[in-house]
């Protein structure tokens, strides 16, 4: 496969092409609260119940939002709203005309070398279904500031 994410704007990939810049590591599917007053993202390190705990695969990918209604669908139009996004995320990479990053996927052919390396949320999360009547809010583990998300 030709190095598309280089060649094809983000609005004329196919849906297929789209799916591919992600790279795994599930960083989007941990619960965020937004600190409007205090301008601030808080992260936490739980995840949403249809997250697989091994793969990092939704079990449930087609109904995810039907199921989780704030479940994020990340498309070209709306992409630059998640400025939380690590940079090193395919998605927010090719939004902003950079290249993958050398352990992707595409360029390695591996899906495990983002999880080997350590820029996935594996053995680092607890699905919230798990949490027994703990509060999410006491599993806050970053704050970041609330940027402009026209800024990439």
């Amino acid at each position: 496969m030709s190095d598309f994410w280089l060649e094809t704007p983000m609005r004329e990939m196919t849906s297929e092409q789209w799916e591919l810049l992600c790279d795994g590591c599930a960083k989007c599917c941990r619960m965020q609260f937004v600190d409007e007053e205090e301008g601030l993202l808080m992260q936490t390190d739980v995840v949403c119940y249809l997250l697989d705990e091994k793969s990092l695969n939704c079990t449930d990918y087609g109904n995810r939002t039907r199921l989780v209604p704030d479940c994020m669908q990340i498309t070209p139009d709306n992409i630059h709203d998640y400025y939380w996004l690590p940079d090193t995320c395919g998605y927010r990479r090719v939004a902003a005309g950079k290249d993958l990053p050398d352990w992707h996927h595409l360029k390695t052919g591996d899906r495990e070398t983002v999880h080997k390396l350590g820029f996935s949320v594996r053995g680092k999360v607890t699905p919230e279904n798990l949490l027994d009547g703990q509060d999410i809010e006491d599993r806050i583990i970053s704050w970041l500031p609330i940027e402009d998300s026209e800024e990439d």
